[in-house]
């Protein structure tokens, strides 16, 4: 049903430099608040009251068997210009809509940068839960996708949970000492992938972006840094090296 992830969307303030930010933060050009990486797209929303990512949206060759799949597995959904939205009493309060796609667009155009040092992808995206378990049962059983890992680590005090789209990983994160409640999801951070991790460093650092030094990624071979501004409030890693899901 679900082919890949095709844009998230972010609700932020453009009076606060929102799509400034992400250009600088991408290194690509924005056109009417969207700009595109490798993998996925990102639409920003003009809010004023917020900034916070609001919604996945998903590709699949077909809305029309797409509602009746989701229909036979009791989620339901509604057909909004051009898009099918689920409800947010089925996705736990994660906004998830389905769009029909056929093939993918181009990345956006690189802005004062090069490839190797620009954001070449989307690594990772991920939603909170106080209820793996109901997780699983969501995202693997009703929208399909792939569970690649399930993994609690003390050391980390999360329970991860890996669901494969497409060349990117939907990541449910579970705070092992809060427990578990009925509450609701919430779709949290991003994990953006570059080609050359020193360099994308280099470039944002002398942007003024607030960037940490890269270390070593929980993935074997990997690279990560902190990004600490130019975010709109999401909370934002970058991650270079050998990635394998």
């Amino acid at each position: 049903m679900i082919d890949a992830l095709d844009h998230l969307t972010l609700s932020a303030s453009f009076v606060d430099g929102a799509v400034g930010a992400y250009e600088t933060l991408l290194g690509r050009r924005a056109e009417d608040g969207r700009l595109r990486v490798g993998n996925v797209g990102l639409v920003i929303e003009n809010d004023a009251a917020t900034a916070r990512l609001t919604s996945m949206v998903f590709a699949t060759a077909s809305l029309d068997k797409a509602a009746r799949l989701l229909e036979r597995r009791a989620v339901p959904a509604e057909r909004v210009v051009g898009k099918l939205a689920l409800a947010e009493a089925a996705t736990h309060q994660v906004g998830i809509a389905l769009i029909e796609r056929h093939e993918a667009p181009p990345p956006s155009p690189l802005v004062r940068a090069s490839e190797a040092a620009a954001i070449g992808a989307l690594d990772h995206v991920v939603v909170r839960t106080p209820n793996p378990e109901r997780a699983i049962a969501f995202y693997a059983g009703r929208l399909g996708l792939d569970l690649r890992l399930d993994r609690s680590n003390p050391d980390w005090g999360s329970r991860l949970l890996f669901f494969r789209c497409g060349d990117l990983v939907v990541e449910i994160a579970h705070d092992l000492a809060k427990g578990i409640c009925d509450g609701p999801d919430e779709l949290w951070g991003l994990s953006w992938r570059v080609p050359d991790i020193a360099l994308a460093n280099k470039r944002l650092k002398d942007a003024g972006v607030e960037v940490s030094a890269p270390r070593a990624g929980r993935r074997p071979g990997t690279q990560v840094f902190t990004v600490s501004s130019h975010t709109a409030n999401v909370p934002t890693i970058v991650i270079g090296g050998l990635v394998h899901w």
